[in-house]
C-alpha cells in the first residue's frame, strides 16, 4: 500500500526516514556494516535543511547518529512488515530509505532502496531453499515498488536488469566505501599478540568473511591441501561467524585431515582486524559471487596480496590490485596461491596498485551520491 504525497516539497522542510534497524549488530557483517557508515556519513548532509528521522528496533548509543531524530519501535517479529509499515500510516515521512532490508507493505510514495547483490540466482545451491525464496521474494519486492534503487556495483545494476527487467534508468550504481582506518599494522609485538589471541602458529593464508557456501571456501580448502605438504608452516585461516551450510565445509576439512592446518577462529573483532589482516601472507576472497565485496577493499587497505575471484562484481571492485582467478577451479586457485606466496615483485606490485585502487571508494563520495538521488526524489534544489 504506497501513501499518498505532494509531488513537490520546497515549501517545507522535508523528512527523510531511514531504516537504521541493520545499523546496530555487535558483530556486523558487509550490510550490517553498508547501513551504519552510509548513515554517519550522509547525516551531516542532510543537515538542517531537512528532517533526519532513523528507524530502530533497539536503542543505539548516546551521539552514535548525531543530528537524526531517532525513533525505537522494538517489535518481538515481522517488524519492517508489521511495526515499521505501522509507523509509516501513522507517521509518514516524505521520502524512506531502506539501505539493508525490503520496503515496508506500508510506505510513503518516495522510497530509496539499496540492492546489495543478486547471487542466490547464479548460485542457488549455495542457499537453503526458504532463504533463496525469501531473497528472491524480497529483491524482486523491492525492485518493483521502490521509486529508485541503489546498487553497490555495476553488476549489481546489470543483473537486476537482466533477471528482473528493471529499466536501468531506476538503478543508480553507488560505490560503498571502506574503513579508512585500516592501514598497514607493522609492529612485530602487535602483530604476535594478534596471531596468539587468535591461535595461529605460524604464517598463514587468511580469508574473512561469513562461513557459508557462496564464499567458495571448499574449493579454497581444496587448494590450499594441494599446497600444504610441502609448506608445513603455513595455515589456512577461515575467519568470521558461521553462516548457512557452514557444517560441510568443516567436515571437508575433516575429512582431507587439515585440522589442525585449516583454522576456524570465528569473528573477528574490529580492533584485531588491521593486524589479523596484515600478519597473512596472502588474502584469499575466491567467493563464488558478490555485489561488492567489502574485505577485498580491507585486504588492499592493510597492505597484503590479494586473490580473488574473477567474476560478478569483484574485478570492478578489486582493480588491478589483485590477482584474479576462476572461483570454480582448483587448479588455478592454488596456482594463484602459490605465486603470491612466492614471488616477491608480483607481490610488491599488488600491494601498490591495491594501496592506488582505494582512491576511487569513500564513504563521503557514497553519501553524496545518495543525497543526489535524495534531492531528485524530493524535487528540491542542491545547497
Amino acid at each position: 500500500m504506497r501513501m499518498s504525497g505532494k509531488t513537490s516539497l520546497t515549501a517545507k522542510k522535508p523528512t527523510i526516514g531511514i531504516d537504521a534497524s541493520r545499523a546496530l549488530n555487535d558483530a556486523p557483517t558487509g550490510t550490517e556494516g553498508y547501513s551504519y557508515h552510509l548513515i554517519r556519513a550522509l547525516l551531516p548532509h542532510l543537515g538542517a535543511q531537512r528532517r533526519t528521522r532513523l528507524y530502530f528496533r533497539s536503542t543505539p548509543a548516546p551521539d552514535a547518529f548525531p543530528g537524526a531524530e531517532l525513533r525505537v519501535i522494538p517489535f518481538p517479529r515481522l517488524w519492517t512488515h508489521v511495526r515499521l509499515s505501522w509507523e509509516m500510516a501513522r507517521h509518514a515521512p516524505d521520502l524512506l530509505f531502506v539501505p539493508a532490508h525490503v520496503l515496508p507493505p506500508v510506505r510513503p510514495k518516495r522510497t530509496l532502496v539499496t540492492i546489495h547483490d543478486l547471487g542466490y540466482c547464479y548460485f542457488p545451491e549455495a542457499h537453503p531453499r526458504r532463504q533463496r525464496l525469501y531473497l528472491d521474494w524480497s529483491t524482486r519486492w523491492n525492485a518493483r515498488v521502490a521509486s529508485h534503487i541503489l546498487a553497490d556495483s555495476c553488476a549489481t545494476r546489470d543483473a537486476l536488469v537482466r533477471e528482473y527487467g528493471t529499466d536501468a534508468a531506476k538503478i543508480t550504481v553507488a560505490y560503498p566505501g571502506y574503513d579508512s582506518n585500516l592501514a598497514p599494522v607493522r609492529d612485530a609485538a602487535t602483530l604476535a599478540a594478534v596471531q596468539t589471541r587468535y591461535a595461529i602458529p605460524g604464517p598463514y593464508i587468511l580469508f574473512i568473511g561469513r562461513l557459508q557456501p557462496r564464499k567458495n571456501l571448499a574449493r579454497l580448502i581444496e587448494a590450499f591441501a594441494r599446497l600444504a605438504p610441502d609448506r608445513p608452516d603455513l595455515s589456512l585461516v577461515l575467519a568470521g561467524p558461521a553462516g548457512w551450510l557452514a557444517e560441510p565445509i568443516r567436515a571437508r576439512v575433516r575429512e582431507l585431515g587439515l585440522e589442525e592446518r585449516v583454522l576456524f577462529p570465528g569473528y573477528v573483532a574490529d580492533a584485531d582486524k588491521a593486524a589479523l589482516i596484515s600478519g597473512a601472507q596472502v588474502f584469499a576472497y575466491p567467493s563464488l559471487y558478490e555485489g561488492f565485496g567489502f574485505p577485498v577493499l580491507e585486504a588492499q587497505a592493510c597492505g597484503v596480496p590479494l586473490l580473488a575471484s574473477n567474476t560478478s562484481s569483484l574485478p570492478e571492485v578489486v582493480g588491478d590490485g589483485g590477482l584474479l582467478v576462476d572461483p570454480l577451479d582448483e587448479t588455478a586457485i592454488a596456482e594463484g596461491l602459490t605465486r603470491l606466496l612466492d614471488d616477491m615483485m608480483l607481490r610488491r606490485t599488488l600491494v601498490a596498485l591495491g594501496s592506488a585502487n582505494l582512491r576511487r571508494f569513500s564513504w563521503e563520495t557514497t553519501a553524496q551520491t545518495v543525497l543526489t538521488v535524495i534531492e531528485n526524489l524530493l524535487n528540491i534544489p542542491s545547497g
